[in-house]
């Protein structure tokens, strides 16, 4: 039985009561590890965490995605249970996702998901593997900024030391969201603290490897987005530090003016944490039209980006 942490409301308990199936593959020598709801052999979601995040920022939401679909939520490398790399690249966690959703069982092109990092991920992988993908979700992600966790980890304020705590009570006592917002959800702010910690030597540290935040957003990322193959979605919050109304008209831009926006209200850069159900909600209406409507000739006209 799953301990649903102190508070929860109902819809949240019923959610993480849908154990998901573990999945790992290897890729380019890491072992990559996921949790899949839903059965295999259908159509196919892949979500994608942000930095220093895991998998299980999306396992309170992911059950209420899966009714139809098989969905798949990634450990990239260097978070969570999957191994660590050298080198991190949002061209190499692409990769990450394509071999994941291959491995999960999903039947055809699935779409993806990405928050913040994991946005730059399905930018990436929207222009390199288009023609893999039914489309791309990206969720906070503001393109022509490095993401929010490369930028306060450079600016030397979060993640480069990651404590050890002497017990599980202290370490998640220390858990913050990055960047700082106000949050009014302490249940899932606990669910999320105990998946991000690991028991050592000594204690307690996070799950995340520092050199992940030793990267810089692809220069390039711009390009990428103008390039992508496939459908594209842009979800923020109303109260988003970062998708401004400038970068806004800026992706619409680079995206010939093709793609839907949709803004979370009372929402912040953490909007799947601020309006879990909301959030759910627009990315199942986006998914709905998707499925019943036919894109504009004008999305395929980009070059594509060669892997």
């Amino acid at each position: 039985m799953v301990d649903v942490p102190t508070g929860a409301p109902p819809w949240f308990a019923t959610a993480i009561a849908h154990v998901p199936v573990d999945g790992v593959v290897p890729v380019e020598g890491t072992p990559i590890h996921y949790l899949r709801w839903g059965e295999p052999d259908r159509a196919g979601i892949v979500l994608l965490h942000g930095g220093a995040a895991h998998a299980h920022w999306w396992s309170f939401l992911a059950p209420y995605l899966a009714r139809d679909a098989c969905v798949v939520a990634i450990d990239l490398s260097g978070h969570g249970d999957s191994g660590r790399r050298p080198v991190y690249t949002a061209e190499r966690w692409a990769a990450e996702t394509m071999a994941v959703a291959a491995h999960a069982g999903i039947t055809g092109p699935p779409v993806l998901v990405g928050h913040s990092m994991g946005g730059f991920v399905s930018i990436v992988a929207a222009a390199v593997y288009g023609d893999r993908l039914a489309g791309a979700v990206i969720v906070d992600s503001p393109v022509r900024r490095a993401d929010p966790e490369t930028e306060e980890a450079t600016r030397g304020r979060s993640f480069r030391n990651p404590g050890t705590y002497p017990d599980l009570e202290s370490a998640l006592a220390r858990f913050r969201l990055i960047p700082p917002q106000p949050s009014e959800h302490p249940w899932i702010l606990d669910w999320v603290a105990r998946h991000s910690l690991r028991q050592v030597e000594g204690g307690w540290t996070w799950k995340f490897d520092p050199a992940v935040f030793q990267r810089t957003a692809p220069s390039d990322m711009e390009e990428y987005l103008r390039a992508a193959r496939c459908r594209v979605a842009i979800v923020h919050g109303e109260h988003s530090d970062l998708v401004t109304p400038e970068i806004s008209a800026y992706m619409n831009e680079l995206l010939g003016r093709n793609a839907p926006f949709v803004e979370i209200p009372a929402a912040h850069h953490h909007l799947l944490l601020d309006q879990p159900l909301a959030f759910v909600a627009a990315v199942r209406a986006l998914l709905a039209d998707w499925e019943h409507s036919l894109p504009r000739a004008a999305a395929w006209a980009a070059p594509r980006v060669a892997p």
